[in-house]
């Protein structure tokens, strides 16, 4: 079974399937297709589906109209049963946490799984690449897909493969992204480099699954933690009047030693919000507690507290009350310059404004409109930022940086500015650094 998915492989013949065609699944089908061969895309949200097959995107940063150079390769479906057709899958569905914000909502993978179990044949090879918990490869995929009869090594092949994406970076991509894989045995790991070297520029393996699991989690911990450090930094120096950026921009000066993180209104993304607290839950089967990693995540999602505070106070200094004020939120991408707005702390933000009785309003060229999610339902369209406009606000605060934005402009016609980001440097009456 090995040699022949080798062979297929390295032929450019082996049929890909890609479960979920997202922000982390779509740069994935192109990169496969880029290099010859045939894709099979998998998503439960059939809208999507129609937008590919009318080559219409739903993704900014990704040109829809590649879709079209390889129609005759790529099929996107919603019919799982087309998964037996393919002889690699590779699983790139959400990994969230549940309501409590605790524990992992792995409702996605395990869906994805019992629909690959349904179909698994001999001779496929699986690669996890969702973000997870260190042992979900072996402890979660493994005795479903083996409750089948097939043994894994053997009859089938199975590997874990972080993703690395990340939208709208135009110096790394799919391709130029080093590739870090981990398999179950010896021939899985074998066939798992095989794969994403025929894609990538650089393939890391590592000595197990779970050690792959655990090298996203750690880049990810890595980043959440700095990232608290100077956002309580960022709070403390605000009382000492000194300029945390201005500070941040003199360290990061030195050629070693120090890397710089930026503070910010709170953490977005699908990964730093959500991916540390897979560890803590794991941590914490084995009797451990993260303590450092908990509190990081703490003063993180503490941040549009502190944002609130510093407008209120702001505004008070103007004889001006939040209830009533017209708010205007610039950015609700959790990144600048994409339209990714998953757990994108200006949420929060809007949700504590409308609390207090603000009147919200929001510009973002980025997305035109705010989605419904699970915990936020705000029917509001992007706001056109005329002159007459921004001087109507109370107050305008910055929460995402786009690139686009004209800041002249938004100073010039502005009372007041909230700046979350650091953008605006020396003093400034209008300015109120947060």
């Amino acid at each position: 079974m090995k040699n022949k998915i080798e062979k297929l492989i390295k032929s450019r013949k082996a049929k890909i399937g890609v479960i979920g065609l997202g922000y982390v699944g779509l740069p994935l089908v192109i990169r496969f297709l880029e290099e010859g061969f045939p894709v099979f895309g998998f998503d439960v949200d059939k809208k999507k589906i129609e937008n590919l097959n009318k080559g219409k995107s739903y993704i900014k940063h990704i040109h829809f109209g590649i879709f079209k150079k390889y129609r005759g390769k790529f099929r996107p479906t919603s019919n799982m049963d087309e998964l037996v057709k393919t002889d690699v899958i590779i699983i790139c569905v959400p990994t969230p946490l549940k309501e409590n914000r605790k524990d992992p909502d792995m409702k996605y993978i395990q869906n994805s799984v019992k629909e690959i179990k349904k179909r698994l044949r001999k001779g496929q090879l699986i690669s996890l690449e969702s973000t997870t918990y260190p042992g979900t490869t072996k402890e979660l995929v493994l005795p479903a897909l083996q409750s089948t009869g097939l043994k894994v090594g053997k009859d089938f092949f199975l590997v874990f493969s972080p993703e690395r994406e990340d939208p709208g970076n135009k110096k790394y991509n799919t391709k130029n992204i080093p590739k870090v894989v981990g398999g179950i045995t010896k021939d899985c790991l074998q066939l798992g480099i095989q794969l994403y070297s025929s894609v990538v520029d650089r393939v890391i393996p590592v000595s197990s699954a779970e050690v792959a699991e655990m090298t996203k989690l750690l880049e990810n911990i890595y980043r959440a933690v700095n990232i608290a450090l100077v956002n309580e930094l960022k709070m403390v120096l605000d009382k000492m009047g000194i300029d945390v950026w201005e500070v941040i921009a003199a360290a990061k000066t030195k050629p070693f030693g120090f890397q710089a993180f930026y503070p910010g209104p709170g953490l977005g993304g699908h990964c730093i919000p959500i991916d540390p607290f897979y560890f803590t839950w794991k941590a914490k089967e084995h009797g451990m507690d993260t303590k450092f990693i908990e509190l990081a995540g703490k003063i993180n999602t503490s941040m549009p507290d502190y944002v609130i505070e510093k407008t209120e106070r702001a505004l008070g200094k103007k004889s001006k009350k939040l209830r009533g004020a017209k708010i205007l939120i610039l950015g609700v991408a959790y990144k600048q310059d994409t339209d990714d707005d998953r757990e994108s702390p200006a949420y929060e933000i809007m949700d504590l404004l409308s609390k207090k009785g603000a009147e919200i309003f929001y510009n973002d060229p980025y997305i035109p409109h705010l989605k419904k999610s699970r915990k936020y339902d705000f029917k509001l369209f992007s706001v056109p930022l005329a002159n007459k406009f921004l001087g109507k606000m109370d107050a305008v605060i910055l929460v995402t940086a786009h690139h686009n934005f004209d800041y002249r402009k938004i100073l010039k016609y502005s009372k007041l500015i909230i700046d979350t980001r650091g953008i605006y440097e020396g003093i400034n009456k209008k300015i109120v650094k947060a």
